[in-house]
């Protein structure tokens, strides 16, 4: 059974953040997963327009209601009809973040999907601090959509570092494109090479530790693989040398990949309160969409 029974799409209605709800609809359809729609009023906002206005505030609330209930119905029909997939509505008041990840919570969605442009918080996505404190605030994964929905995902690029995260994100990468090929990807670095290099190690040898270092990850590669019930034919094994910020993006070029699924996690405070440098990265500069998955 597919683990994605419910995916909660996050909108501000404007066009660029459609291609979320257009991913949310095609995903739901491919996975048979349960549809809902989501869009937040702002509550400052709406209290300014009392503060301002007056009695006539509030006639202008409703009909800033009125129009955002309509125009979230007809999303769902947009982006819904075509796929046959119906799909359930929320307008929401209050704070952005907080309500998007308590409407998650009250519907157990196994995914959360938002844009990566738009008006509003969703434009500053990916600038920082918005993002940071949207993963604080759930647990759940989150896919970020850069690119118009128009077919299956066909190419999956998952970073494994061998840490607890690795399986649950390859899982999680099967779940989502379930006829995708998976590129599983590790960046290594030879241990000691740059102190070897120093002390005067000829470079042959230090070739020949590098090549041990890809095959030791290589293998690990297969291993997490039957862990995570990979089919033979479903994926394939990458170890590149290298820092892995860098080396992430430009396989995602050289592989195709239209997915990139990243793992959020950690031990600590630190680690709660701050996304890792590879996974900040990554969330800026990819081209196509990424999912941030935290086990």
């Amino acid at each position: 059974m597919n683990p994605l029974h419910t995916l909660l799409a996050a909108t501000d209605l404007s066009a660029p953040a459609r291609h979320a709800a257009q991913r949310a609809a095609l995903l739901a359809r491919d996975i048979n997963a349960r549809l809902e729609l989501a869009h937040v009023l702002e509550q400052g906002a709406l209290d300014e327009l009392r503060r301002w206005f007056g009695a006539e505030g509030e006639a202008l609330q409703a009909r800033i209601r009125e129009q955002a209930r309509e125009a979230l119905a007809q999303l769902a029909a947009d982006v819904g009809a075509p796929l046959g997939v119906s799909a359930g509505t929320h307008l929401l008041e209050g704070a952005v973040l907080e309500r998007i990840a308590a409407e998650a919570d009250r519907l157990d969605a196994s995914l959360l999907i938002v844009g990566a442009r738009g008006a509003g918080f969703m434009r500053h996505w990916l600038l920082g601090a918005t993002a940071e404190r949207l993963l604080r605030k759930t647990r759940r994964p989150i896919l970020v959509v850069k690119q118009p929905a128009r077919e299956a995902y066909r190419s999956v690029l998952v970073p494994v570092d061998f840490s607890p995260w690795s399986r649950g994100a390859i899982r999680l990468a099967r779940a989502v494109a379930p006829q995708a090929e998976i590129v599983l990807l590790h960046a290594f670095d030879a241990p000691f090479e740059g102190k070897l290099r120093i002390a005067g190690v000829a470079e042959e040898t230090i070739r020949r530790h590098r090549t041990e270092a890809r095959e030791e990850a290589l293998t690990r590669l297969h291993q997490a693989a039957a862990e995570a019930g990979l089919a033979a034919a479903d994926w394939r094994a990458l170890a590149v040398h290298g820092d892995a910020a860098p080396r992430i993006l430009e396989q995602e070029e050289e592989q195709g990949a239209d997915l990139i699924v990243l793992g959020k996690h950690g031990a600590g405070m630190t680690e709660e309160l701050l996304l890792g440098s590879v996974t900040k990265h990554v969330l800026a500069h990819s081209r196509g969409d990424v999912l941030v998955a935290w086990r």
